[in-house]
């Protein structure tokens, strides 16, 4: 059992590494070749592939949403809007536009899109991990313990589920990019000040001109619903806001090519193709992989080479057995048939262990990948 484990792990371990990097390799291949760009504030490139694809690294550098305003009204292409910096527990809240949806194929399969500020769509896994369903809420999650800024968690309304995508999309959960900035603190709701009570005012002598000061017992909302929807507003200038990354689609090769042109100089902002970095990542993985199976290589022989003296010194142990056998008439062929077939057995019991195992993880890799990236 010790020689058929021990020789199993040498056959396990590279197989094991070539099939979870191969795994790991198609899901984010498959995503990255299908966003065609992806526009972000100058830096880490793949930083902003994973922000913009799947939806992790929220600490990214953010860019303006005018200039995501702007980069299509020459009619060249067109841009999504991607905000994936909050959370809701373990969930990514992102925001962005109904162009997204049709992008990524996402179908509602209960409920109905997004319409209002406020509310959400969640995706499969999010409804399954959190039981919740048509009606119910999800309360964004404080980026902080104890916010100064006075940025309260936002309750949002679950309106639709999406149907299962094999995807990052099932983890996430999709709001308007203004109820990201709502969540940020950007813009709020609050009572109108003409229907607030005495106590909630300030200098009631000195309100002239119809100009009324409140105190801070007037609670801004958490919570956007028809009765209050009127009353959020955002203070500033809506393009200085915040994205951290937008997917660019162009109308052709051309379009490509000529957008491409405009930011090559940009110091600020970066447009980048994510197949591209997934082709530079895959090639520092697979330098990385060939080292490590080198040394898995090394491994291998030397466990062959003990296995190979344990065999021999165990034959030597067994000598009077041997003996004894012969004393009883058995043919020397015989008995090298018996060592030739217990080292048979050994080896083809570790083979078949191992493609046990490496079969199973083949099987159970692709949605643990899933779960973890």
């Amino acid at each position: 059992m010790l020689l058929v484990s021990a020789f199993s792990l040498v056959w396990l371990l590279p197989a094991a590494i070539g099939v979870v990097v191969s795994q790991v390799e198609i899901h984010l291949r498959e995503r990255a070749e299908s966003t065609p760009l992806l526009l972000g504030k100058t830096g880490s490139a793949l930083e902003l592939v994973f922000n913009g694809l799947y939806f992790t690294k929220p600490q990214i550098g953010t860019l303006p949403s005018g200039e995501v305003q702007t980069i299509g009204d020459d009619g060249l292409v067109t841009a999504i809007p991607i905000h994936a910096k909050y959370s809701s527990g373990e969930y990514r809240i992102v925001g962005t536009s109904l162009d997204y949806f049709s992008f990524r194929e996402l179908r509602v399969g209960e409920g109905r899109q997004l319409i209002r500020l406020g509310e959400c769509v969640v995706g499969s896994a999010v409804a399954e991990g959190t039981g919740v369903e048509i009606g119910d809420a999800i309360i964004s999650s404080p980026e902080a313990l104890f916010d100064l800024a006075g940025v309260y968690p936002l309750k949002m309304n679950v309106v639709g589920i999406l149907e299962p995508s094999g995807s990052p999309d099932d983890e996430a959960i999709f709001v308007d990019v203004k109820t990201c900035w709502v969540i940020g603190g950007l813009g709020h709701g609050h009572q109108e000040a003409e229907k607030t009570e005495e106590k909630e005012r300030l200098n009631l002598e000195e309100e002239e001109g119809g100009v009324i000061r409140l105190n801070a017992s007037v609670v801004e909302y958490n919570e956007i619903t028809p009765e209050n929807a009127d009353s959020f507003h955002f203070h500033g200038d809506t393009g200085d806001f915040p994205l951290t990354a937008a997917v660019i689609l162009p109308r052709d090769a051309k379009a490509q090519a000529i957008v491409k042109g405009r930011y090559v100089s940009s110091e600020l902002l970066q447009l980048i193709s994510p197949k591209e970095e997934m082709n530079e990542l895959f090639e520092t993985v697979f330098s990385v992989q060939k080292l490590v199976l080198w040394l898995l290589f090394a491994i291998g022989v030397a466990t062959l080479a003990i296995g190979a003296l344990v065999f021999l010194l165990s034959y030597r142990l067994r000598s009077d057995e041997f003996r004894q056998l012969r004393v009883l008439g058995a043919d020397p062929i015989v008995l090298r048939a018996l060592v030739g077939f217990e080292s048979i057995f050994v080896v083809v019991s570790s083979l078949i262990v191992a493609g046990a195992l490496v079969a199973l993880i083949g099987f159970v890799s692709p949605g643990i990948i899933r779960e973890v990236l």
